[in-house]
């Protein structure tokens, strides 16, 4: 049955009459949180090439194969990765089921799709945010035509990127409809007015959205540019991250929060019980400086800069073992490219009902990872503790 697929799919491709092919139902084997493949043809300068979208549930990654090497993609993943398989082309669709403990499942169908879709590979992507919105304009990111400005195009790179992967989050995991969110260190307020737009517009849901700033004359300006804009759910609080204590939170964000502000904030969340949160870290300092590296990695160490780099693992590491000890299933994924800007981490958590030996080895871990690198404690873990043992809500 795989056999016929495969032959299928190369005859469809070098005919010029594939449209697209999909494998789902992952299998063990299939990499964490990977939903779903899906493959289409391109046209590069190099010619065309099948392109395989990996769906995760936070994120989708592309890489171009050609038919050749797209068939030897399928025979490795179909069957190993994947049970299901659904090819269609302009003169047939195709379904083959590899069900484990089943016999293997071959269908054709009439064809569902009468045309071939463009094989252009930079395909316009789905807009989820209107750049002619009145406050882009107030923010600085657009002209008044709609425009974005030269100066803010990587600002406006990180904006959609950043509403790509809450559409992915949310879309496995949905908000309630009068969701109650925190922006922590919510600054000029770029990426908070994207996500209330986002929300409103997008998803029709009516949330209270919390900008938590503690400098008064950024609180003051998007106030200002909220109520111009008629966002009326949306807030800017002037207050320290470390004295916000929200009574309840379904989501709590913290982005480019410096150093250990991430870390109050993730603090804040958890014991809030937000289902979702999402921290983008910079800054990294406390670690680097507490940190006596006692294991093989000690004589590399001794440069600053390896030092600066190992100091950042370790604090993002250590934050995200700690949400999955306190019950968040946790993913740490690229924000936006490098080539845009060097603040480019992204740590996702949902709260999950995750074993309680599966906890324990994360805190296990962090024990562990504190002993080699003589580590006396991460920032997060006091936080935590101090807040179980006073009992703040």
């Amino acid at each position: 049955m795989l056999e016929s697929l495969l032959a299928v799919f190369r005859e469809t491709c070098e005919r010029g009459v594939f449209i697209k092919c999909t494998l789902s139902c992952p299998l063990a084997a299939a990499p964490a949180e990977l939903k779903n493949i899906y493959l289409r043809p391109v046209q590069l300068k190099r010619g065309v090439r099948i392109a395989f979208t990996y769906r995760f549930a936070t994120r989708d990654e592309v890489k171009n194969f050609t038919v050749e090497e797209a068939g030897d993609q399928l025979r490795g993943l179909l069957g190993v990765q994947f049970q299901n398989a659904d090819l269609f082309s302009t003169e047939q669709d195709y379904s083959l089921s590899l069900r484990v403990g089943a016999k293997p499942l071959w269908q054709t169908k009439p064809p569902s799709h009468a045309q071939l879709p463009s094989l252009s590979h930079d395909r316009e992507k789905k807009r989820l945010l209107d750049p002619s919105a009145p406050w882009l304009c107030e923010l600085g990111i657009t002209n008044r035509q709609g425009q974005v400005l030269p100066s803010a195009q990587d600002k406006w790179k990180q904006i959609n990127k950043y509403l790509e992967v809450v559409e992915s989050l949310l879309r496995a995991h949905p908000l309630p409809t009068h969701a109650h969110i925190a922006d922590m260190g919510s600054g000029k307020g770029y990426l908070t007015f994207a996500l209330y737009d986002f929300l409103v517009f997008r998803l029709g849901l009516a949330p209270t959205l919390v900008g938590v700033e503690r400098r008064q004359n950024l609180v003051d300006f998007c106030q200002s540019t909220a109520q111009k804009a008629g966002f009326t759910g949306l807030h800017f609080l002037a207050q320290d991250i470390a004295d916000y204590r929200p009574q309840h939170l379904d989501m709590l964000i913290a982005l480019h929060a410096c150093d250990t502000a991430t870390d109050l904030a993730l603090a804040v969340g958890i014991q809030a019980q937000a289902r979702i949160l999402l921290a983008a870290p910079c800054c990294h300092k406390h670690v680097r400086q507490h940190m006596h590296p006692q294991n093989e990695l000690a004589p590399v160490l001794r440069h600053g800069i390896l030092k600066e780099r190992q100091a950042e693992i370790l604090t993002d590491g250590i934050r995200a073992l700690l949400l999955e000890a306190h019950g968040y299933k946790t993913s740490v994924i690229e924000f936006v490219s490098t080539e845009h800007t060097a603040k480019n981490l992204l740590i996702t958590a949902v709260s999950a009902a995750l074993p309680d030996n599966y906890r324990n080895a994360a805190l296990q871990h962090v024990r562990d990872l504190k002993a080699d690198f003589g580590l006396p404690e991460h920032y997060l873990e006091m936080l935590l503790r101090l807040k179980t043992a006073t009992r703040i809500d």
